[in-house]
């Protein structure tokens, strides 16, 4: 068994040689592309391993190529690198098939743990998973108020917009947001995020 393979969307050609180098030192076999239009033309070559795309490229951005992707029949596990602040279109990229999502800038470490999360188990898996059970039977603890600041999060609102939205300020929803975080046991708002999609609430 050969070394697994990640196929790298990303029109920033610094960023692609960086990945590069870092995947290739971490063991992984890598492929690049330099655009959505590119991996398409050559998805006969994308039958195994996983995808790493970039959301925001000229042309054919991340959630098009997933589109395309899944509607050509390509089902490997694609990871999602958004901007710092894009939650709605990280929720939309699972909502369209994507198993995970990263933001720029990320810790080396926390790319290489999605991609091997994203290569040892499918998205069915994902849905199965007994932690999805966990958090919806967790967010079904929550006050009217602190599912409302959840709700809200996962669309992808500052704390300043919930505020003005609920007629509460801002100090207050980071409290009721503190209070969902360990009620959920969500980690990171990524990680509040992830789970929301994947237990259907986003």
């Amino acid at each position: 068994m050969g070394p697994e393979l990640v196929h790298v969307v990303d029109d920033d050609p610094a960023m692609r040689d960086s990945l590069a180098f870092l995947l290739e030192t971490a063991g992984f076999a890598v492929r690049l592309y330099e655009s959505g239009t590119d991996l398409l033309e050559r998805r006969a070559m994308v039958v195994s391993g996983c995808v790493l795309t970039d959301i925001r490229m000229p042309g054919i951005d991340g959630l098009d190529l997933i589109r395309r992707l899944r509607e050509a029949g390509v089902t490997l596990p694609i990871v999602v690198m958004t901007g710092h602040g894009d939650v709605p279109l990280a929720v939309e990229a699972m909502k369209r098939g994507a198993c995970d999502f990263i933001e720029k800038p990320f810790d080396d470490e926390v790319l290489l743990r999605a991609l091997r999360s994203a290569l040892s188990q499918g998205r069915t898996a994902l849905a199965a998973d007994p932690g999805v059970q966990d958090f919806r039977r967790r967010v079904e603890t929550l006050s009217e108020r602190e599912r409302q600041v959840l709700d809200r999060l996962v669309a992808g609102a500052t704390s300043k917009e919930i505020g003005r939205d609920l007629d509460i300020s801002p100090r207050t929803v980071e409290i009721y947001r503190a209070k969902l975080m360990a009620k959920t046991q969500a980690a990171t708002l990524q990680d509040l995020v992830r789970r929301a999609v994947l237990a259907g609430l986003a």
